[in-house]
């Protein structure tokens, strides 16, 4: 079925705006993005005069579906917090499509999240990237495993020093990724040689995924707030060779010449928070703004469930409150997290040949007074906003005609 989104202010992100603009959707699918687009005979037209018409923004880093709301203990699989080493884990396992969260995400214009273990762990497993609305995981994928989540501080070391064992300190942190990459390179070399040899070979689950960081395959998704974290972060991916992405950089501030220097890109947030440990007491809502002006390549994230998944844009209005672009802003939202997790070939921009995943704002999305009030996900129309009884509908994913 063609759907013609028409009249509207379009955003496509990657090109300019275009005032009454038209996005064609065929077969999920964009199909055409223009001023002068020829609606289909038989198309579904959606009129959307006076409002802007946007991609559906992408959370490049959060914890939607395995840390469920509203049910405490049962609904938390974010940390397997039994070993510091947990590359074989996948957050893939764990999510909850029925999840509420995921309705909010739609309310806030989010169609795509990457879900990732806790930093509960020096290695914390694989991350995902899926769809905010499906019937399962399956429905929803976009890319499995995205990257390997890890984490430097605070957070690990307190973890298992509580438990007195192994790490307990930030050497100790260092030390589990770093000796999990020299037994990984040996794995590597065992195997190599086995192959060669045409001799059997046994199998680790969680070696072989760092392999395939070491080999380039996989993004290492780095946990870290403090400037000098973010160093050892940047000197474990010197040493090991592999494709460092920073998460949270909280005092990315004070090293953005060095990042921008390195190509490392970075996920900042959440933002809308307290200084609720020793390590983000430099917190600042300048920081996406710095990072981005040095040559940053920079996503925003709320966290979530630390920041509603929902208040995502409402972050990148606060940073252009702080001086960020506004047009930077919204990269921020749609095609910069999409590049940097590796998906932008399907999400990210109104593109044709990408998926038609298209929110339908009341106006900017960057003025707080302004609603998603049409949602589609590949075409398919999941969640709308009724300006007049205030009353938001969400498609139920397991409902199917016919």
């Amino acid at each position: 079925m063609d759907i013609a989104i028409t009249s509207g202010y379009v955003v496509p992100v990657d090109g300019d705006p275009i005032d009454g603009g038209t996005v064609l959707i065929s077969d999920g699918r964009i199909a055409a993005v223009g001023a002068d687009v020829t609606v289909p005979e038989g198309a579904t037209v959606v009129d959307a005069s006076g409002k802007w018409v946007l991609p559906g923004f992408v959370e490049a880093h959060g914890h939607i579906g395995i840390d469920e709301e509203g049910v405490g203990w049962a609904g938390d699989d974010t940390n397997e917090m039994t070993d510091p080493n947990g590359a074989r884990m996948r957050a893939l396992d764990a999510i909850n499509p029925a999840d509420r969260g995921f309705a909010d995400a739609l309310s806030g214009g989010v169609t795509s999240s990457v879900v990732k273990p806790g930093s509960g762990n020096p290695i914390g497993g694989q991350t995902v990237a899926i769809k905010c609305w499906g019937r399962s995981m399956e429905d929803r994928l976009i890319r499995h495993p995205a990257s390997v989540k890890s984490a430097l501080g605070e957070n690990p070391k307190r973890v298992y020093g509580n438990k007195d064992k192994l790490p307990s300190t930030r050497q100790g942190v260092a030390a589990v990724i770093r000796d999990a990459f020299t037994r990984a390179q040996d794995y590597r070399a065992r195997r190599e040689h086995a192959a060669s040899e045409g001799t059997p070979f046994e199998r680790d689950t969680t070696l072989e995924v760092l392999v395939r960081v070491l080999d380039g395959e996989l993004p290492w998704c780095q946990h870290t707030h403090r400037a000098d974290d973010i160093h050892t972060a940047m000197r474990l991916s010197d040493e090991f060779g592999y494709r460092l992405i920073i998460n949270h950089c909280t005092e990315g501030h004070l090293l953005a010449d060095e990042i921008a220097a390195r190509g490392i890109p970075v996920i900042t947030g959440p933002l809308m928070t307290s200084r609720s440990k020793v390590e983000v007491n430099n917190k600042t809502l300048a920081n996406p703004g710095i990072l981005d002006r040095a040559g940053v390549k920079v996503a925003l994230t709320t966290d979530h469930p630390v920041v509603p998944i929902e208040f995502l844009v409402h972050q990148a209005t606060l940073c252009v409150k702080e001086g960020m672009d506004p047009r930077s802003a919204i990269r921020a939202l749609t095609v910069n997290p999409a590049e940097i997790m590796g998906i932008s070939d399907r999400v990210g921009s109104l593109k044709p040949g990408l998926d038609a995943d298209v929110v339908v704002w009341s106006g900017d999305p960057l003025d707080v007074m302004s609603r998603a009030l049409r949602v589609f996900v590949e075409g398919r129309e999941v969640y709308t906003y009724d300006e007049a009884t205030r009353e938001r509908t969400v498609l139920d994913a397991y409902y199917r005609e016919g």
